[in-house]
């Protein structure tokens, strides 16, 4: 009987000494894991800050060389004598890189912006097909030098929705934006605005341009991500087009879906809720936030 019983104490022993071990192990190899992730994690961030930093002085010291040379040009005048069409010229240029230079500044502070929830939208019905006609025409002549063809068909029931003018038309101009870009010559990009089923409107962008894998779709939805993040890229931009389409498009209750493939084009559908429950949706949100004051003072 001792034995047995001095058998099963020393068994019950190592047994507890083995699982404590194991435990010690599992740990040990969980934090090893933990580590290599957090090192992985560690690098990747540094990587995208790097890129960002690089591509972000490329994007700014570009136009920032422009107004100054084409303004020194200007400012000695005098000495030059420039005639009247080169004094044209190099004022647009400079309008034209400065515009460009302002484009990139609106783009980081919108992100940092919509990142940190301090982003708002003016609300108010809005006739879409009068921003995408605004929108396609403002590219109608970069398209033109491109050699690429924008087509625009607009649904005769199209219904009004409720959104920020101003968004909606940044949204469209960043994603024709892309088309416009990724388009070789004699490509097509065609836009299309249909009902919706919920009474909405869903607007279609496609493009018959380069396309992207889905691992470059998802880099580039990741903001400040480039596809081609070489200082050698054949495409400027700051990797905050889709992004922020995306991010408006949100924040207008509706989602942006995009299909994509190599050599091929690309496809964006943009679906936005009806008026009628963009509505409902803030009322509830202003109602939530009025219980929750009355709450407070009481």
């Amino acid at each position: 009987m001792l034995n047995g019983a001095f058998g099963n104490t020393r068994s019950n022993s190592l047994m507890s000494e083995y699982a404590s071990l194991l435990g010690d192990a599992v740990l040990r190899h969980r934090a090893r894991i933990a580590e290599q992730s957090a090192r992985i994690e560690a690098e990747l961030a540094s990587k995208v800050k790097s890129e960002f930093i690089a591509n972000m002085s490329h994007e700014l010291r570009t136009p920032l060389n422009t107004v100054i040379g084409f303004s020194k040009l200007l400012a000695e005048h005098e000495r030059r004598k420039l005639g009247d069409g080169e004094i044209v010229e190099y004022a647009q240029l400079i309008n034209d890189a400065a515009g460009h230079l302002l484009a990139v500044i609106n783009d980081i502070l919108d992100i940092s912006k919509i990142q940190s929830g301090r982003y708002t939208i003016d609300a108010r019905e809005v006739n879409l097909d009068e921003i995408l006609q605004a929108a396609i025409a403002s590219f109608r002549v970069s398209a033109a030098e491109a050699n690429v063809t924008i087509q625009l068909r607009i649904a005769i029931d199209l219904p009004p929705i409720r959104g920020d003018a101003v968004k909606f038309r940044q949204i469209f101009t960043n994603l024709l934006s892309n088309a416009v870009k990724f388009t070789p010559a004699k490509g097509t990009i065609s836009v299309e605005a249909l009902r919706g089923s919920d009474g909405g409107v869903t607007v279609i962008v496609r493009d018959t341009g380069i396309g992207m894998s889905e691992g470059e779709l998802l880099v580039a939805m990741t903001p400040f991500g480039q596809v081609d993040g070489g200082r050698a890229r054949w495409r400027e931009g700051t990797g905050l087009g889709l992004p922020i389409a995306k991010a408006l498009v949100e924040l207008h209750g509706g989602r942006l879906e995009i299909r994509s493939a190599k050599s091929i084009g690309t496809e964006v559908v943009v679906i936005l809720p009806s008026r009628h429950l963009v509505t409902v949706a803030e009322g509830r949100d202003v109602g939530a936030q009025l219980g929750h004051e009355a709450s407070q003072r009481a």
